[in-house]
């Protein structure tokens, strides 16, 4: 039911997509150069290998959905969220870095791992968030983000979030949603590779950069539009 309400923000959403195309494409061709993680700096990776969802204040989840310097500023002001962590799931190297991250090879997604407070969020609303601020049909692509590492996933802890993940998606695939099949992979947490100090609190200490301006203020702007009742005051 909860899924069902909220079909037609989605539809507009799609509406407002059709009608921003020919601006956001001479976006994309004009800043092609500003990807997400230009900078190379290499510190220690710390790995995060507690995977039960917990309850209460101090549930998890856990989301990729393109560069997670967006993901972590839309979600650092959400209600109920006490903690965002940007790092990497999913693949098959221990301690990967940011360079082995970019090349696609070691199988990672750039990924935020979530706690929050169940008594003030679900999972349900924090599902609604991640697919809404990002697009879900494009394989293995954000933006001008390119590669296995910007796929669109869900990390499930228990079996209560593979449930109702997928459970979400089919709703949203069969009310047709988006234009498009949604290709998000639902997958079994593994290993969390916490990543480099510079990536944590990306957006807020790196506002001006020209990807934070001309790609994450953009989308923080839409964010804070929709879910008005679900930001932090």
């Amino acid at each position: 039911m909860h899924c069902l309400l909220v079909i037609s923000g989605y539809r507009t959403m799609i509406l407002m997509k059709k009608s921003l195309l020919i601006f956001s494409t001479a976006l994309v061709v004009l800043f092609a150069g500003i990807s997400c993680g230009q900078k190379q700096n290499q510190s220690t990776v710390t790995m995060v290998s507690d995977n039960s969802s917990g309850s209460g204040a101090n549930a998890i989840a856990t989301f990729g959905g393109g560069c997670f310097w967006c993901t972590e500023a839309i979600f650092q002001n959400v209600e109920g969220v006490s903690k965002v962590v940007s790092g990497y799931m999913g693949g098959k190297v221990k301690n990967p870095t940011y360079r082995e991250v970019s090349s696609g090879l070691t199988g990672h997604a750039e990924v935020i791992q979530i706690s929050y407070d169940t008594s003030v969020i679900s999972y349900p609303e924090l599902l609604e968030i991640f697919w809404k601020t990002h697009d879900p049909t494009t394989l293995n692509q954000q933006g001008a983000d390119v590669g296995t590492q910007y796929r669109s996933v869900v990390f499930y802890h228990d079996e209560e979030q593979r449930r109702l993940a997928e459970k979400y998606k089919e709703e949203l695939d069969k009310a047709g949603a988006f234009d498009r099949p949604i290709v998000t992979e639902i997958s079994p947490a593994s290993a969390f590779y916490v990543a480099e100090d510079y990536h944590q609190n990306y957006y807020n200490l790196n506002g001006k950069a020209p990807y934070c301006t001309f790609v994450i203020a953009p989308k923080l702007e839409k964010f804070r539009q929709a879910f008005g009742d679900k930001l932090k005051k």
